[in-house]
């Protein structure tokens, strides 16, 4: 069996407990606005073009049929909207500046990485964590790999938007040890304004694995001015209150570490200009959390 990974990031310490490596598998049924994956999306592999590498040497433009690659006067462009994805051009890339994004990866060679973590695993009290992209987009995938890990006594964490069958989501349980649970937006109108879909699913899996025993930390990205009103962030407080499976709230502010990615991946980035919270307005968030009792909570 084989899945789609677009990144493997060995030596985290933001997604999950301990010392963790974290696969990133493509694909995701939510278009946040303010994505910082969004080469993750889509699931096929994309290019991806890191301007200052290039030597502008118009390797690529030679080999191109779909004249994807261009030569303009001297210096070299992509328009990615012709790209055929025959990566010819990567093989003739002599810096490095052309790569695709996504491979497709066996159980076993994800497993060969893991393994080598193994001792840092088991010191730090870490193990792995499958993200993306929304990993349930690639279920069969993401149930297998969670599986193994737990024949090898890993670890596991599965970074969830929730939008996904609750069927689907009830059988990860058993190869699951902690739920890192994205909650984006209280009000469903605006929560599919803001991600494509509203969350009414989302809320509903969330009650469900709380009732079933789940371990749960909720994710909250928060948006100076898109969500970071006294409603939303009192309803995080009470679901932290509410549910007994919540061990932590982490409330993720805003960075613009994607629009960089997007922009190498020939993606257009959304008509919406975020700010970067600044030390005062995350003070803010943490007096609204506070005085609404909210539980086992950390501004990053």
């Amino acid at each position: 069996m084989e899945g789609t990974v677009f990144d493997i990031q060995r030596n985290s310490l933001n997604d999950g407990p301990g010392i963790r490596t974290t696969v990133f598998l493509k694909g995701c049924a939510l278009n946040c606005l303010w994505c910082h994956n969004r080469e993750s999306i889509a699931v096929k592999p994309l290019l991806r073009f890191y301007p200052d590498k290039c030597q502008n040497c118009m390797e690529c433009v030679t080999v191109c049929d779909a004249e994807a690659h261009l030569d303009l006067e001297g210096k070299h462009a992509v328009d990615f909207a012709r790209c055929v994805q025959n990566w010819d051009c990567i093989q003739v890339c002599p810096s490095g500046a052309l790569v695709k994004t996504g491979k497709n990866m066996s159980i076993e060679e994800v497993m060969q990485i893991f393994l080598k973590d193994r001792d840092y695993f088991d010191r730090s009290g870490g193990g792995i964590t499958l993200s993306g992209g929304e990993p349930m987009i690639q279920y069969e995938f993401s149930k297998s790999l969670l599986a193994e890990c737990h024949v090898q006594g890993i670890h596991t964490c599965l970074d969830t938007t929730g939008y996904t069958p609750w069927e689907r989501l009830k059988s990860m349980m058993a190869c699951t040890d902690l739920f890192l649970y994205d909650y984006k937006e209280t009000d469903p109108k605006k929560h599919k304004e803001f991600t494509g879909v509203d969350n009414i699913l989302i809320r509903e899996n969330l009650a469900r694995l709380n009732d079933a025993g789940a371990a749960i930390v909720l994710r909250c990205p928060v948006i100076p001015g898109m969500n970071d009103n006294e409603e939303h962030l009192g309803e995080i407080a009470r679901l932290s209150r509410m549910y007994e499976g919540i061990r932590e709230v982490h409330i993720l502010p805003y960075h613009t570490l994607g629009i960089g990615k997007a922009e190498q991946h020939g993606i257009k980035a959304e008509h919406v200009t975020f700010s970067i919270p600044d030390e005062k307005i995350k003070a803010h968030w943490w007096t609204i959390l506070n005085s609404h009792d909210a539980k086992n909570f950390r501004i990053f």
